[in-house]
C-alpha cells in the first residue's frame, strides 16, 4: 500500500514536509509550541497552556514575548505550507485542511469508515481503515519531551488507533480475509499482551485460514501468560474459542449484504434456547413489520456561529457506538452544539434519534426544555419527558438553596424511550429491566440519542444503548466518570465568533455604524452566548435604539443581569439554576468569590473564604459544576481559578453583609503572604506595618512556596495585590486596604513599579482619611513621597515627608517619624541643601540608635556618607561610609553593602583611586543585578561607565552608560538621566564626536529649564 504523506505529522515523530528544502523549526520550543498547535489543529490554544508546555517548571518573565517570537519564526519558516498560525486573544491556533496533517486525515477516515459500514459497504469501510492505520509511524511525538496538555488527546488518539485496528479485524473478519486479520491481530495482542479477546480472535483467524496448530500454541502462549504473571487461567469465551479449534469448527456464514459484520459470540439470542433476558416475555416491539420510527431532535438554530472545532470533534465522536459528553458554565450553548451535530449526523442513523431532557437543572414549574436553552419560543418535543403535568418525580431531592431539585428518574427516563420505541405496555416494572429491553431494542436498530441537562453518571448510565447507537450527554457538571466517551469542555466564545453571533440576531447594517459599541456589548456579555442572546434579542426588539444605548445600560455591572432579559430568556435564571443545587459551603464560596475582582485566584484563597484550610473539596464542587474555572498554575506550582465574567456579576449581586468577613480574612491573608514575602527581600529599610491590619495564616506549603522565591510570587501575585488594595479600599477595610499597600513597598521599589506604589498608596490614602485612620494617612503619605521623590518632584515629596512626620509624631511613632525624616533628607540632598540634609539624617540616626534599629541605623550612616561626599569632605565621608559597611556585613544586608558600595566607589573616585573605585562600583552593579534591582543597577552602570571611560576604554563605559541611561528613561528618573546624559556628553566631546556631544548636552539643558519652570510653579 502506498502510504501518503501529508505536509504535517504527530503519528510518529514530529515532521514537516515542503517542497524543496526541509524547514528548520529552530530548537526544542518552537517545535514544542507547533506539535502543540498541530495536536489541537484549527482550535485556539490559550497563553497560559502554550507556557506550562514550553516551561512547565520556572516561566520567564517575558512568557507572552517569548511566545509571539517563536510564533513568528514559525510563521516564517512555514511560509509555503497549506497552513496559517493565528494569534487569537492571548493564544494560538493553526488553521490547516484536514488532508494535510496526518493526525486529522486519521480520524476523518476512520470517521468515513464508520459511515460506510453503517450503509452496508463494509469493503470500502475496511479500505478506509487500512489507509487511516498506515498513517501510524509510531508513538506520537516520540522525538519530544512528553507535557501533560498533551495526555488526555494522546491518550485519546491511543483509544482510537486500538479501535480502528479492532474494527479492521472484525471487518477482515466478517469478509472471510483471515489470514490478513492474523497479521493486524498479531501487532495487536504484542501491545496488550493480556486481552483475551484479541488472543481470541486471533486463534479464530489462524484456525478458519487452515492454521490450527498456530492457533492452539496461541493459546498456550496466552495461557502461560496469565498463569505465570497474574495467577489466573483464561476466560471462558477464550476456553470456548479453544474448544471450537480443537473441535475443528468452521467458520460463521457470511453476513446478509445489509448487515453489519458480527461475529456469532457477539450476536444477540433471543428466545427460550437462548437464555435471554426476563424482559423478552413481558414486552416486545408493537409491530415489528413496522417498527416505530421516532424523529425527536429538536429544530436546529439557523444562527448556529463559531464552534467550528468542537463541532468536527462532537461529530467524529458520534460515530457509531460512540459517547461523547459536553459540558460547560450555564448558557455556553451545550444544547445548541449537541443539536447542530445531531442533525449534522443523523442521515447515519436511519433508525430514528431521541432526545431526552433529564431535568438536571429543573425545578417543578421550570422543566428543562429540548433544544437550545437559548432558543426564544422554544417549546417542548414529542418525546420529551418534561411534558405538561411531569413535576417532580418521587425521590426529588430539596435544593440547599431552597425548592426541590427533580432530576428525571433513569426508569421513568427509559420509559418515555421505550414509548417512543414503540414497546407494548405494560413497561416492565424494573429499572433494569427497561434499560435491558431499551439495548435489545437499540441493538436492532442502531439510533443517535441525545441526553439533555444530565445530573450526573448515574443517571446517565442506564440510557448507554450500547452497540452501534451514538449517544451525546450534556450538562452542567462535569461528566468524566463514563469510560471511553469523548469529552467536550465548552468555554465562552472568543470575541470574533460572539461578534459574528450577535450580528446574526441583529443584522449586520446596524452594527457596522458602530463597531466598537458592538464589541462592548459582547464584552459586557462575557462572551457568554445565552448573554449575547438575550442582548441580540433586545436590539432587535428595539429598532429605535443604537447599540451605543445598550451598551451604556449595560456598563453599570449592579444592573447588567437585571438588563440581560428577554421574555422567557434570562441570564440570572439560568445561573440560579445552578446556584441552588449548591451546597452552603459552596454557595458561601461563590458568592465571596464574586467580591474578590477579575484576576485569577489562587486555590488558598477558598481557605480564607471559609476561614479553614483544606477546603479543596469545597473548591471541587464548584468546579465541577463548572461555575468556577480552572485557569493553568502560576510560576510556583498554585492552581489558580477564575469566575466566568457574568457568574462573577451574579455573585457579586448575591453577596450580602454576611459574606464581608470573608473579603476581610481574605486581604488578610494577601497581607500574611506579603509580610512573609517581604521579609525575605534584600531591602526593607522604610518597610512601615500596620499593628492594627489583620492576618489570616495562609497554609504551610503556601508559606514554603512563598519563602522559596518571593520575588517570583510577588511577580505572580503583583497584578491581584493591586487589586486586593482596590477592593478592600472600596468596602471600607481602610486598615486592611493600608496594611496591605504598606507591605507592598519594599518589592515596589526593588522593581520600581512606581505605578502600581503610587495607585494602591492613593486608594489606601483616601480609605484612610474616610475613616479617620491617621497611621494610614500618615503610613500612605510617606510611600507616596517616596514615589514623588523618585520622580523628581522635590517639592511634592517634602510636603508628603512632611505632613507624615506631624502625624507619626503626634501618634507616637518613632519609627515611622524617623522614616519621614529620611525622606526630608533626601530631598534636601537632591536640591544642593546638603546643611538640611545632614541635619535630617543625623535627626533620623539618632532616632534609629534610640530603637536599636540597626538596618535604619546603616541607612542613616550611608546618607550622611553621602552628604559629606557631595561637600568633598572625603574624611567625613570615609568614616561613616565604613562605618555603614561594617554594620551591612554584620546584618548580612547584602543590599545595603551593595548601596554603600556605590558610595565608596565615588569616594575612590574622588580620592584618585581608580582601580579601588571600579572594584567598589563592580562590586555594587554585581549585587543590585543578583538582586533584579535596576535602579540601583542603573547608578552602578553609570558609576562604573564613567570610571571606565575615564580610563580611556571609551566603547565599554558609552554601553554601560547608555544602558543606565535607558533604565533612567524607563523608570522616569529624571535626575539619573541627566547626569548620565551630561557624562555621555562630555565623553563624546573629549573624543571629537561633537555633534553628537552637543545632542547629549542640549537635551540636559533642555530639560533642566523645564524642571526649573515647573519648580517655580511647584
Amino acid at each position: 500500500m502506498t502510504v501518503e504523506k501529508p505536509t504535517f505529522s504527530v503519528l510518529g515523530p514530529l515532521e514537516v514536509r515542503l517542497p524543496g528544502t526541509a524547514p528548520r523549526l529552530g530548537g526544542p520550543k518552537p517545535r514544542m509550541l507547533l506539535a502543540t498547535l498541530l495536536l489541537h489543529a484549527n482550535r485556539t490554544v490559550g497563553g497560559d497552556e502554550l507556557a506550562e508546555v514550553l516551561w512547565p517548571d520556572h516561566r520567564p518573565r517575558s512568557t507572552a514575548a517569548n511566545l509571539r517570537t517563536y510564533a513568528s519564526a514559525l510563521r516564517a519558516e512555514l511560509g509555503r505550507a497549506p497552513a496559517r498560525i493565528r494569534a487569537l486573544g492571548s493564544g494560538y491556533a493553526i488553521e490547516l485542511p484536514p488532508h494535510e496533517l496526518d493526525l486529522l486525515l486519521f480520524e476523518e477516515r476512520v470517521a468515513a469508515s464508520r459511515e460506510c459500514r453503517a450503509r452496508g459497504r463494509p469493503d470500502e469501510a475496511a479500505d478506509l481503515l487500512a489507509r487511516a492505520l498506515a498513517l501510524w509511524q509510531g508513538v506520537p511525538l516520540s522525538d519530544l519531551p512528553g507535557r501533560s496538555l498533551w495526555d488526555r488527546r494522546l491518550e485519546r488518539l491511543a483509544q482510537a488507533r486500538l479501535r480502528a485496528a479492532e474494527d479492521l479485524v472484525e471487518l477482515l473478519m466478517a469478509a472471510g480475509e483471515y489470514g490478513e486479520a492474523v497479521g493486524e491481530l498479531r501487532a495487536l495482542v504484542a501491545d496488550h499482551p493480556f486481552r483475551e479477546d484479541l488472543w481470541r480472535r486471533l486463534m479464530l483467524a489462524l484456525h478458519w485460514s487452515g492454521r490450527q496448530g498456530e492457533a492452539l500454541r496461541a493459546f498456550g502462549t496466552i495461557r502461560e501468560h496469565l498463569v505465570t504473571e497474574l495467577g489466573v487461567e483464561p476466560g471462558p469465551e477464550l476456553r470456548r474459542a479453544h474448544e471450537a479449534v480443537l473441535a475443528g469448527e468452521p467458520p460463521p456464514r457470511p453476513p446478509a449484504p445489509h448487515g453489519l459484520p458480527t461475529e456469532p459470540a457477539l450476536a444477540i439470542v433471543s428466545g427460550p434456547s437462548g437464555g435471554g433476558s426476563p424482559q423478552g416475555a413481558s414486552a416486545s416491539p408493537a409491530d415489528p413489520a413496522l417498527p416505530v420510527v421516532p424523529r425527536q431532535l429538536p429544530p436546529d438554530l439557523v444562527d448556529f456561529t463559531g464552534r467550528t472545532g468542537e463541532a468536527a470533534e462532537l461529530t467524529r465522536a458520534l460515530a457509531p457506538g460512540g459517547v461523547a459528553v459536553v459540558t460547560g458554565p450555564p448558557g455556553v450553548g451545550k444544547t445548541a452544539l449537541a443539536v447542530r451535530c445531531a442533525h449534522a449526523v443523523r442521515e447515519a442513523y436511519p433508525h430514528g434519534q431521541l432526545f431526552l431532557s433529564l431535568g438536571g437543572t429543573a425545578q417543578p414549574g421550570n422543566p428543562a426544555q429540548p433544544g437550545n436553552p437559548a432558543q426564544p419560543g422554544n417549546p417542548a418535543q414529542p418525546g420529551n419527558i418534561a411534558q405538561p403535568g411531569n413535576t417532580a418525580q418521587p425521590g426529588g431531592a430539596v435544593s440547599p438553596r431552597g425548592g426541590v431539585w427533580s432530576p428525571v428518574e433513569p426508569g421513568e427516563l427509559l420509559a418515555e424511550a421505550l414509548r417512543a420505541l414503540g414497546a407494548a405496555e405494560p413497561l416492565p416494572p424494573t429499572v433494569h429491566e427497561r434499560a435491558a429491553l431499551y439495548r435489545t431494542l437499540l441493538a436492532e436498530r442502531p439510533m443517535l440519542v441525545v441526553l439533555d441537562d444530565a445530573a450526573g453518571a448515574a443517571q446517565v448510565r442506564p440510557l448507554l444503548p450500547g452497540g452501534g447507537s451514538a449517544v451525546v450527554v450534556t450538562g452542567r457538571r462535569r461528566i468524566t466518570e463514563l469510560p471511553g466517551a469523548a469529552r467536550i469542555d465548552l468555554d465562552v466564545l472568543p470575541q470574533s465568533e460572539a461578534l459574528e453571533l450577535l450580528t446574526a440576531i441583529v443584522g449586520a447594517e446596524r452594527l457596522e455604524r458602530e463597531p466598537e459599541e458592538a464589541a462592548a456589548i459582547v464584552r459586557a456579555c462575557g462572551r457568554l452566548p445565552l448573554a449575547i442572546r438575550v442582548a441580540g434579542a433586545r436590539l432587535a426588539a428595539r429598532p429605535g435604539w443604537s447599540p451605543a444605548v445598550l451598551r451604556r445600560r449595560l456598563d453599570d455591572e449592579t444592573l447588567r443581569l437585571a438588563e440581560l432579559r428577554a421574555g422567557d430568556l434570562e441570564v440570572r435564571e439560568s445561573f440560579d439554576r445552578s446556584y441552588r443545587l449548591l451546597p452552603d459551603d459552596a454557595a458561601r464560596t461563590f458568592r465571596a468569590l464574586g467580591l474578590l475582582g477579575t484576576r485569577p485566584l489562587p486555590g488558598w484563597v477558598v481557605d480564607a473564604v471559609l476561614d479553614r484550610h483544606r477546603s479543596d473539596d469545597v473548591t471541587d464542587v464548584l468546579v465541577d459544576a463548572n461555575l468556577l474555572r480552572p485557569v493553568g498554575t502560576d510560576l510556583l506550582g498554585q492552581p489558580r481559578y477564575r469566575l466566568p465574567e457574568l457568574l462573577r456579576v451574579d455573585a457579586r449581586d448575591k453577596a450580602g453583609e454576611v459574606d464581608m468577613p470573608a473579603l476581610a480574612r481574605v486581604v488578610a491573608g494577601w497581607t500574611a503572604a506579603a509580610e512573609h514575602a517581604t521579609a525575605r527581600l534584600p531591602t526593607t529599610v522604610f518597610r512601615l506595618a500596620s499593628p492594627a491590619a489583620r492576618r489570616w495564616r495562609l497554609p504551610d506549603d503556601a508559606l514554603r512556596r512563598v519563602a522559596a522565591d518571593p520575588v517570583s510570587w510577588f511577580g505572580a501575585e503583583h497584578e491581584t495585590l493591586v487589586e486586593a488594595v482596590r477592593l478592600a479600599a472600596e468596602a471600607g477595610l481602610a486598615g486592611a486596604a493600608w496594611g496591605l499597600a504598606a507591605a507592598l513597598v519594599p518589592y515596589f521599589d526593588l522593581r520600581c513599579h512606581f505605578g502600581a506604589w503610587a495607585e494602591t498608596h492613593r486608594v489606601a490614602l483616601e480609605a484612610a482619611r474616610a475613616a479617620g485612620d491617621r497611621a494610614g494617612e500618615a503610613a500612605m503619605l510617606r510611600g507616596l513621597g517616596q514615589v514623588a521623590l523618585y520622580h523628581d518632584r522635590y517639592a511634592q515629596a517634602a510636603g508628603m515627608f512632611r505632613r507624615s512626620r506631624v502625624l507619626f509624631r503626634t501618634l507616637g511613632d518613632v519609627r515611622g517619624e524617623a522614616v519621614s525624616v529620611c525622606g526630608l533628607g533626601a530631598v534636601g540632598q537632591f536640591r544642593g541643601d546638603r546643611a538640611a540634609a545632614s541635619r535630617h539624617f543625623r535627626r533620623a540616626l539618632g532616632m534609629f540608635v534610640s530603637l536599636d534599629d540597626r538596618s535604619g541605623e546603616a541607612y542613616a550612616r550611608q546618607a550622611l556618607g553621602r552628604t559629606c561626599l557631595s561637600a568633598g569632605d572625603l574624611d567625613g565621608a570615609a568614616d561613616w561610609l565604613g562605618g555603614a559597611l561594617r554594620m551591612a556585613r554584620e546584618l548580612g544586608d547584602a543590599h545595603r553593602e551593595g548601596c554603600v558600595s556605590l558610595q565608596i566607589g565615588r569616594l575612590h573616585d574622588l580620592a584618585g583611586e581608580t582601580g579601588r573605585a571600579m572594584r567598589a562600583q563592580g562590586r555594587a552593579l554585581t549585587i543590585f543585578e543578583g538582586f533584579g534591582d535596576r535602579h540601583c543597577a542603573a547608578y552602578a552602570m553609570q558609576g562604573l561607565g564613567g570610571l571606565q571611560a575615564a580610563r580611556g576604554d571609551w566603547r565599554h563605559g558609552s554601553a554601560r552608560l547608555e544602558s543606565s541611561l535607558a533604565i533612567f528613561r524607563q523608570l522616569g528618573d529624571r535626575s539619573g538621566e541627566a547626569a548620565t546624559r551630561r557624562l555621555l556628553g562630555e565623553l563624546h566631546r573629549s573624543s571629537g564626536r561633537r555633534a553628537l556631544a552637543r545632542g547629549y548636552l542640549h537635551a540636559v539643558t533642555a530639560r533642566q529649564a523645564a524642571e526649573d519652570t515647573v519648580i517655580s510653579h511647584d
